[in-house]
């Protein structure tokens, strides 16, 4: 039986996400899906759900939301200090709401993290589109009416059944992306590195600040400009984790929601298994990039996906829950 999620406040971007459209990224559509690919997967499994099924994303906190019937759901990503009824709720665990359960994310606790996944044991109502339930933001498709969430909305969701062990699990802390303040990143050479030398070398060099002109396409970086290309190129296919150089010699750090072609050279990009860490940062946080190379990249890819099969942990003793509290 169906019941619903009830948004009373949305916070700075309320959106519907799963894997996104990867495949459609040929037709010129973004791959979109969640921006932190790891969190979503991990607050699926929490949930019992499929890894990249629909969920919540949610930046920065200022959230509400009422759920009308007992639902589980898994909580992962930054601890955006959630409460659920007024009681503490750790992120990276699952737990059992309450029909007419509160559940509140009221912003960043500590020195990281900016996005948070919100999954629903079951089927959360979304409409689908080339092949995806993500919500478009620049084309109006996909999730809820192609839009932010907003107070007011009301959400389906047929949830599945489940038992009180399942609203005791948790992600342990050893299987997860090292989310850290500024974090540093690790690049591979981008096509055009070699044109630009000295732009990849101060790259590397560079402490740098996401401007406040960030979004779900790509963070604008503020720390330094970097010796530019001020001929046009032809444009050629860009994908998450792609570092722009503009004219300006400010980067730009492609992520999911991003063009799939461009024309400004792309010096540098971030391997796959460190864009949940970028994921994770707002504006006014700092990074910094280190070169590694394509085996490393590969292999820390397969370590995430190693951990996401080994899946979550039960807490029988509430030792672990505790432990996973004090570290957020």
């Amino acid at each position: 039986m169906a019941t619903f999620l009830d948004i009373i406040a949305a916070g700075p971007l309320l959106t519907i996400q799963d894997g996104g459209r990867p495949a459609a990224r040929r037709y010129g559509v973004p791959p979109g899906g969640a921006m932190d690919r790891f969190a979503l997967a991990a607050a699926n499994r929490l949930a019992g759900n499929q890894p990249d099924a629909p969920a919540l994303e949610l930046t920065a906190g200022g959230v509400q939301i009422r759920f009308g019937a007992p639902v589980l759901i898994g909580l992962a990503g930054a601890d955006l200090q959630a409460d659920l009824d007024d009681a503490p709720l750790a992120p990276w665990r699952s737990a059992i709401v309450p029909a007419g359960g509160v559940l509140r994310l009221r912003g960043r606790r500590g020195d990281w993290g900016g996005r948070v996944y919100l999954a629903i044991g079951g089927a959360l109502a979304a409409e689908w589109a080339i092949g995806s339930a993500g919500t478009c933001l620049a084309s109006g498709f996909g999730g809820y009416q192609g839009r932010a969430l907003r107070a007011g909305d009301r959400i389906a969701v047929h949830p599945r059944s489940f038992t009180a062990a399942d609203g005791m699990r948790w992600w342990p802390v050893g299987r997860r992306p090292a989310y850290c303040a500024q974090p540093r990143l690790r690049v591979l050479p981008g096509p055009q590195y070699d044109m630009l030398p000295e732009a990849w070398e101060l790259l590397l060099q560079t402490t740098f600040q996401v401007d406040q002109a960030a979004s779900r396409q790509g963070y604008r970086l503020a720390g330094a400009s970097l010796p530019s290309h001020h001929h046009s190129l032809p444009s050629f296919g860009v994908a998450p984790g792609a570092i722009q150089l503009p004219p300006d010699g400010r980067p730009i750090l492609l992520l999911a929601d991003s063009q799939t072609t461009g024309g400004y050279p792309v010096i540098a990009t971030v391997i796959g298994a460190d864009l949940p860490l970028a994921a994770q940062l707002l504006p006014g946080d700092r990074l910094a990039f280190t070169a590694t190379d394509l085996v490393t990249a590969h292999a820390a890819l397969a370590e995430q996906a190693a951990w996401l099969a080994a899946g979550p942990e039960d807490d029988e003793s509430g030792e672990l829950l505790a432990q996973a509290g004090a570290i957020g």
